[in-house]
């Protein structure tokens, strides 16, 4: 009777300890976490403001229909034109063939490290990996001017190019996106239970076919949500292409050719030689309004498609 009573008494404690009040230490760590998420959302209220009051101004300058449908970009001159078009197209198309390279290459390394590398080679290579990441664009930028422009498109592929062209940028800008979809795809891939690679295995399945029928689809949300983050990196790059890719608001559709894209507008003429209030300097904010639409959309895109898709498991 004494030991239930005893027993009895110790629940209550842990009773009264489950429902007692959090200690400071709690409040504190509660408290700078709220702080990190507030700045982040009061950093992005902040972008936005910083950008809406001269977009909003240049639109009183320039019809929203010119800016949005115009096929012809030349702010600068004397007879300026307005037209963003040209910016949209260098910045999708350089995006997609970066894409093109960053996508297989990015999944392939991350099923190699996921399904087929030993936990030694693992931790050698995903650090190695990672170190892409860590080159600063610039770097990129002028490799792809001086060294894959004249001897890899130029000497081996033969292409007829010039020395700016938006090919050479896209394909340097696929590897510099490489790191991301890998290890963000690993990291999903590595997430999915050993239950479900042992029951393929049970069946009869080999390593090929488990990783792309049963680990590939099991993870699809996570690999979704790199190859947008992907997406996003490349939208919003600058050094690369405004280095290696020219500075020719031509609407075409060939890479060979040197294009502008939205960021390496931004970053050519936002140098100060542009007076404050004009029409031309109000072009930076409402071309950086609309890079900022873009990649939102392609985040909550990807936001949606993860909540829809993602998969459970106990």
């Amino acid at each position: 009777m004494e030991a239930g009573t005893q027993a009895a008494g110790r629940g209550a404690s842990g009773a009264i300890a489950l429902g007692a009040p959090p200690r400071r230490g709690e409040k504190i760590i509660k408290g700078l976490l709220f702080t990190a998420a507030a700045v982040s959302v009061l950093t992005t209220l902040g972008i936005v403001a910083s950008l809406i009051e001269e977009t909003v101004s240049f639109f009183g300058d320039v019809g929203i229909f010119d800016y949005l449908f115009g096929t012809e970009w030349t702010p600068l001159f004397s007879d300026p034109q307005f037209g963003v078009i040209p910016l949209i197209e260098g910045t999708l198309l350089i995006t997609a063939i970066a894409l093109l390279v960053a996508i297989p290459l990015g999944i392939g390394s991350a099923i190699y490290l996921s399904e087929y590398a030993r936990p030694s080679v693992r931790k050698v290579l995903k650090p190695v990996l990672e170190v892409l990441a860590g080159i600063p664009t610039i770097v990129f930028g002028y490799f792809a001017l001086t060294f894959f422009t004249p001897n890899i498109l130029g000497d081996i592929a033969k292409l007829e190019v010039g020395v700016f062209n938006a090919l050479s940028a896209a394909i340097i800008m696929g590897f510099m996106v490489v790191p991301t979809i890998a290890s963000v795809s690993e990291d999903a891939m590595s997430a999915v239970p050993g239950s479900l690679r042992e029951g393929s295995y049970g069946l009869g399945a080999t390593k090929f076919q488990t990783s792309t029928r049963v680990v590939f689809p099991a993870a699809l949300s996570g690999i979704v949500a790199a190859i947008v983050l992907g997406a996003s990196r490349a939208i919003g790059e600058t050094m690369i292409v405004l280095v290696a890719a020219g500075q020719v608001a031509a609407l075409t559709a060939d890479a060979r050719e040197p294009m502008y894209t939205m960021t390496s507008y931004i970053g050519a003429v936002a140098k100060g030689d542009l007076a404050t209030g004009s029409v031309q300097y109000k072009t930076v904010f409402a071309v950086g309004m609309l890079l900022f639409l873009i990649t939102l959309v392609l985040n909550a895109i990807s936001i949606r498609f993860v909540r829809k898709y993602r998969q459970v498991y106990e």
